[in-house]
């Protein structure tokens, strides 16, 4: 027979305590919702073509935020005519271009954008000296150049799946690369290196789907 004496209740008590505190501790906090929207009109000016050297800043993007930034170090992707650079890699040696300070990469896939719903076995690149990892010129990388008609479109079925500067991930459809994506597209009129695109972004450390819950 134990005999119950007070200092026997206080051992009771701070041990249930104890055990509970570690419960919550091993819950953690909720994990924050994935996130699903659209990046209208994000500019890409560049200066040069045609012959003539390419320059001009990037534009820098942050899936955090879902907007433009100018912040040196918090950026995912960034934009410059047709030319989409990664904050991960090296510079690739272009004029004006960012530095590259973070751990982003991109896997491009095939498929439709609901198809891509985890990051699970997917290989990353990064930028490196001399080459984007998102390969520049038509049919090479996101878009298709038409010469007849003059007109830049992205290629059905290309889906970009990033890992950000900071190890999160994000899926990207391109829409359109002219200002309020005219669903008729006339190079004549319709302003170029504007881009607008579908994202995925899951916020959470460690976690790899991309799937809206």
């Amino acid at each position: 027979m134990i005999k119950k004496t007070a200092n026997f209740f206080t051992y009771l008590f701070i041990f249930t305590a104890f055990v509970a505190c570690s419960d919550d501790d091993d819950n953690g906090p909720d994990p924050i919702a994935v996130e699903s929207s659209t990046a209208t009109n994000i500019p890409a000016p560049q200066t040069g073509g045609q012959g003539e050297p390419v320059g001009g800043p990037f534009t820098k993007f942050s899936f955090a935020t879902g907007a433009v930034t100018t912040s040196e170090t918090d950026w995912d992707i960034a934009f410059r005519g047709t030319s989409i650079a990664v904050n991960g890699g090296a510079v690739t040696g272009t004029d004006d271009e960012p530095e590259r300070n973070g751990d982003a990469g991109v896997s491009i896939e095939s498929g439709t954008f609901a198809d891509i719903t985890t990051v699970e076995g997917l290989t990353f690149a990064q930028d490196a000296d001399g080459a984007f990892a998102i390969a520049s010129g038509s049919d090479n990388g996101w878009y298709n150049y038409n010469p007849a008609t003059f007109t830049i479109t992205p290629i059905p079925g290309k889906i970009l799946v990033f890992r950000t500067h900071d190890g999160k991930y994000a899926k990207v459809e391109i829409l359109s690369y002219y200002k309020d994506a005219p669903a008729e597209i006339d190079a004549m009129s319709d302003e170029a290196r504007y881009y607008t695109f579908n994202y995925v972004y899951n916020p959470n450390e460690g976690e790899t789907s991309l799937t809206i819950n």
